[in-house]
């Protein structure tokens, strides 16, 4: 078997491969991994007699399960004992295991640097996992940290001959799957011939009675299926499951080619690695010429949102397949199609790719509290306006019960034998199957016929090996009270394939790993399939059998290799000519652009708090602190951006209570407006559009909000009175304005500017236009305005002191600070400025022709009107009644328009969207 990391060739290990070898050669560790033949059990899996429930399955997938115990010579990765001809002592660490040609290929191209490079690789890949955001959220909390994605720095290669035994086993059990849901949503001559029990289909949760009698666009059901494969112990593959709801891995495998193929280069050249994006390219092809109606037609990839564990393969695989990621609150149905929500109106939408399991597709028709779904889908689906891939109604496929009819399926539908097998498997719903299995339950793996579905008796899979007489006992009556609910398969640990161990000191080794292999099938057309050239290998941890992202195991690329030619096919379009060039704008959602708004909305809020957290720290430990003006106005802007809690006293009464009570709330995330929260918020806005952002942006975000959170942190607790605490925090607050710079920049220069940008320009511009309209009232309401100090602060709060001070010298007056702060079109936080920018933000985003301003612009007051005479006019009682008048003009209009847009272009309430045409 060629696709072991060791074979029975008679080849020289490398001495620093041998070196790398040594720690982990343990008695039985690399037995499997030398080859096929020391590794045949003595006693090999047999099908049981023909049953109606039996044929061979498997029981390993996602669940956790523990291997089976090991004899002493046992080979690692099968649990069995070699035959008694064939004597296999474990190799000590003075053994040399022969390579075999694929992997003395692989070592012989690692480059200049060679085996002992290996560390420093390991480090660069996992530094390059984390810079690009590569994330796999093992439990869906919108509060915890994202989990890095874990990819281990060997692939999994895989020889021609056995990829030519996997390919055509799969495309011919797709082939069946396919078949069965045309017949179970057709006639249903299976059920009557019964090939399949009706407890299997119509019992089935997942079995969708509101789309009997539909027939999807090309007669295909399936257009994404993956199957999990075993290596047994004689070299073949073993189906272990199928999945075909909303089977994940097509982007991570991509995500996982990059990376080792970087690290890699030679050794992918030098091996013939088959390329993936040909499959890609056929997959979105053959989707768009089954699409009904629309040329070209527009697709969507659902995804259930941000906060589901594998929400980054959903962006990142939208971006590569160049389609628009929604969320169900994006799609509405009218006149039975579906449409997308964007700020142009509703445009129609021809294709789905699902990621989202079928109960939740549809609140009308099936799971009546989902939010994550599309009233009305299957309507639009029954009147075949719509193709979505996968069609629902398969889960019924997934149950591991079904894996025993599908020999005889095979027959019945396509005439042919299933070529890929796996282990015995019973269902218990039948008494022949039941007698059959109750004897072996000691042996078997006991799941659940029904996972996923609280309707029915689901339950953690089991292992008979690994309970007791008084538990297998208990577990038999279930079984003959609930048979139909259970179903018992033979269990066979997972082999094992090498990865690179390394610990924090940097030393590295090879050692095995259990694995499972992913591969998947796509239709490339109606009725017509292929085999993506590779997959997604999930292991397990070390010493473990359990080969589950969901559980913390890591993955692994893997290369299949070609006897013939390369295929180097690109989604780019090399021969495009300028005149086929047609410029194609994505659409944006109602969805993300509100999240874009409140995105610029966040991040401008972030900067303010830092900006005025950083002035007020800075004032309280200044020289001059008995301004009684100046200390009111902190107090009174901290309180009103929630920097600090409502019943601190005003610094004039205690101004170390003032500060301890600021410097305690920076990081506190469930204050609305400290710094922390808004850092949060920002992170969590910008995570729903992710696919928007580049990736350098998307790091900034993050390392921001953790690094601010951290630092705040390691403040708790700190027993440092004075001067210590607030300069600590005033580092902190120093790097988060750094770190904020970084972000506004990217969202400045690095943007297209298309309404998405224009509505988190304006919506950082509606918040800036609030917050200094309302601090310039409040100093002048206070009168720190008036004094020297207090005037110094309100134009550092305005981010204005070097330009104030070069162009005014010396000067303190009212005339000044209103030529800077209020009517200079020039200073990017002046009143003047901010409100002119809106109101041509305003303007374009409705598709204004340039210069005109439509009605909602009118509502912020014309910068055009102000004159430097009528507001520096202190009227009567010198309280500067225009200026006042002014600034409450400016903070309600700010807020006013924030309103107007929510109601235009994210709720889509407004009379021009209420109507949709054929």
């Amino acid at each position: 078997m060629n696709d072991s990391l060791f074979g029975s060739q008679a080849m020289e290990t490398p001495a620093s491969l041998a070196s790398a070898l040594a720690p982990a050669a343990q008695p039985g560790h690399f037995d499997e991994l030398r080859g096929a033949a020391r590794a045949v059990p003595a006693t090999r899996p047999t099908a049981p007699a023909p049953s109606m429930g039996t044929a061979t399955g498997a029981l390993l997938h996602d669940a956790a399960l523990p291997p089976a115990a090991p004899p002493p010579d046992a080979t690692a990765g099968t649990g069995a004992s070699p035959p008694a001809n064939q004597a296999s002592p474990a190799p000590t660490s003075t053994d040399k295991p022969p390579l075999t040609p694929s992997w003395s290929r692989f070592f012989e191209h690692l480059g200049a640097g060679g085996f002992s490079d290996l560390p420093r690789r390991a480090l660069s890949l996992e530094r390059q996992i984390r810079d690009n955001g590569v994330t796999y959220n093992v439990y869906a909390d919108a509060d915890g940290p994202q989990r890095p994605w874990s990819l281990d720095l060997f692939p999994l290669i895989i020889s021609p001959e056995s990829w030519k035994q996997i390919e055509a086993g799969v495309l011919q059990r797709v082939r069946v799957l396919d078949r069965v849901m045309a017949d179970v949503y057709g006639p249903q001559q299976l059920l009557a011939e019964g090939l399949l029990p009706p407890a299997l289909v119509r019992g089935h949760p997942g079995y969708l009675r509101p789309l009997h009698g539909v027939k999807p666009p090309g007669d295909t059901w399936l257009h994404i299926t993956a199957f999990d494969l075993a290596r047994g112990p004689d070299g073949n593959w073993w189906v272990v499951s199928q999945r075909t709801q909303a089977p994940s891995g097509l982007g991570y495998l991509l995500e996982n080619r990059l990376a080792i193929s970087r690290q890699f280069p030679q050794a992918f050249e030098e091996l013939q690695v088959q390329r993936l994006a040909a499959t890609y390219s056929a997959m979105m092809e053959g989707l768009q010429r089954m699409c009904p109606a629309g040329q070209p037609p527009h697709i969507a990839l659902l995804t259930p949102g941000p906060y589901n564990e594998t929400y980054f393969e959903h962006a990142y695989l939208a971006r590569y397949l160049g389609v628009t990621l929604v969320e169900g609150s994006d799609l509405t149905v009218r006149d039975q199609r579906l449409y997308l929500k964007t700020l142009q109106g509703l445009r129609p939408v021809h294709g789905l790719i699902k990621r989202l399991d079928d109960q939740y597709l549809d609140p009308l028709e099936l799971r009546p509290d989902s939010t994550l779904g599309v009233p009305g889908l299957l309507q639009a689906i029954r009147a075949g306006n719509v193709l979505v891939a996968n069609m629902p109604g398969s889960a019924f496929l997934e149950s591991p019960a079904l894996l025993g009819f599908l020999p005889a399926l095979a027959r019945r539908l396509i005439g042919e034998k299933l070529q890929l097998p796996a282990l015995p498997t019973w269902w218990c719903g039948e008494r022949a199957a039941l007698e059959s299995a109750l004897p072996q339950l000691s042996e078997a793996a006991i799941k659940p016929t029904y996972p996923g579905y609280d309707a029915r008796a689901s339950f953690e899979a089991v292992l008979g090996s690994q309970m007791g007489r008084r538990e297998l006992d208990e577990w038999a009556g279930r079984i003959v009270r609930q048979g139909d609910e259970h179903t018992l398969q033979s269990y066979l640990p997972l082999s094992q394939m090498p990865t690179w161990a390394q610990d924090a000191q940097g030393t590295g080794r090879i050692a095995p790993r259990a694995m499972l292999l992913r591969v998947f099938a796509v239709s490339d057309g109606a009725q017509s399939w292929r085999v993506l050239p590779g997959g997604l290998a999930r292991l397990a941890g070390s010493n473990a059998q359990i080969a589950s992202m969901q559980r913390g195991g890591s993955s692994a690329d893997v290369w299949v290799q070609t006897h013939g030619e390369v295929d180097r096919t690109t989604l780019l379009q090399p021969h495009a000519t300028p005149a086929s060039l047609a410029r194609h704008r994505a659409p944006v959602t109602s969805r993300a652009a509100e999240n874009m708004f409140w995105l610029g909305r966040y991040t401008e809020r972030a900067e303010n708090a830092v900006r005025l957290a950083r002035l007020t720290l800075d004032l309280l430990g200044g020289e001059d602190q008995s301004s009684r003006a100046l200390l009111t106005w902190l107090h009174h802007e901290a309180q009103r951006n929630a920097l600090i809690p409502p019943a601190v006293p005003v610094g004039t009464k205690s101004r170390r209570v003032f500060e301890r009570a600021l410097i305690a709330e920076l990081g506190n995330v469930k204050s609305g407006g400290s710094v922390g929260y808004n850092l949060s918020s920002v992170r969590h806005a910008a995570a729903a559009v992710r696919e928007r952002l580049s990736q350098d942006h998307w790091n900034q975000i993050v390392r921001a909000e953790a690094e601010f959170l951290r630092r705040t942190a390691e403040q708790v607790g700190e027993t440092h009175e004075g001067s210590y605490a607030a300069s600590a925090a005033l580092r902190s607050l120093e790097a988060a304005s750094a770190a904020l710079a970084a972000m506004t920049g990217a969202q400045t220069d690095r943007m297209t500017r298309d309404d998405a940008w224009r509505l988190l320009s304006i919506g950082r511009h509606i918040e800036r236009l609030a917050f200094l309209s309302s601090a310039l009232a409040a100093g002048f309401r206070t009168g720190a305005v008036h004094e020297v100090s207090g005037f110094e602060a309100v134009v550092g709060l305005f981010d204005s002191t070097i330009t104030f001070h070069a162009r005014y010298q010396q000067r303190r007056d009212v005339a000044t600070l209103v030529d800077l702060l209020v009517l200079d079109g020039d200073n990017p936080r002046s009143l003047a400025w901010v409100t002119q920018t809106l109101r041509g933000r305003i303007a374009k985003l409705a598709g204004s022709a340039p210069g005109k301003l439509t009605a909602l612009s009118y509502e912020l007051p014309d910068p055009a009107s102000w004159t430097l005479e009528n507001l520096c006019d202190p009227g009567p009682e010198g309280n500067y009644p225009a200026l006042i008048a002014l600034f409450a003009t400016s903070e309600t209009a700010a807020y006013h328009v924030s309103d107007a847009i929510g109601t235009r272009y994210f709720t889509l309430t407004s009379e021009s969207l209420r109507s949709v045409g054929a």
